[in-house]
């Protein structure tokens, strides 16, 4: 893995192979970092799983006994409300197991491997100077990059990294 300042660099997001890291990360120049950071510095996240209050906006109703045994494979219970209209009408929606349904009243993430992720130097720096400059980060035991906001910081803090 190398780093680069150059966004047309053609080892950025270029993955080396199968379940492989890029060959290249884009970082911010050395000269615009060390302008300061406008968060903490902090080089290990945990990948944590999505956010599923912030997705799921509310229960758009149960399901009918006739309709969950429809899906007996899934366990469906609910569906919840993912989009809506300006007015706050709905406009679409998603189905859910019980067990989601639990977690987004607990206020709980959903997936994640639990896995902690160490970066480079660099690469941290431009996310204290530049927060929102990724739009995914890479998972050491999951082999992949993944939505920053499935991610927190390992510092105890619960923040979402990129935030």
């Amino acid at each position: 893995m190398s780093l680069t300042t150059d966004p047309n660099h053609p080892g950025v997001n270029k993955p080396k192979g199968e379940g492989e890291q890029n060959e290249s990360y884009l970082v911010l120049s050395e000269e615009e970092r060390s302008k300061g950071f406008v968060r903490p510095y902090r080089n290990t996240y945990v990948h944590v799983g999505r956010n599923i209050t912030k997705h799921w906006k509310s229960i758009h109703r149960l399901l009918t006994e006739e309709e969950t045994s429809k899906f007996t494979d899934r366990k469906y219970v609910a569906v919840m409300t993912v989009l809506t209209d300006v007015e706050g009408n709905f406009q679409g929606g998603a189905y859910v197991t019980k067990e989601q349904l639990d977690k987004w009243k607990k206020g709980e993430r959903e997936g994640g491997c639990g896995c902690s992720t160490t970066m480079v130097r660099e690469i941290a720096e431009t996310y204290a100077r530049n927060p929102d400059f990724y739009g995914s980060t890479w998972c050491m035991c999951c082999k992949e990059h993944i939505d920053v906001n499935e991610f927190i910081w390992n510092n105890g803090s619960n923040e979402t990294v990129g935030s």
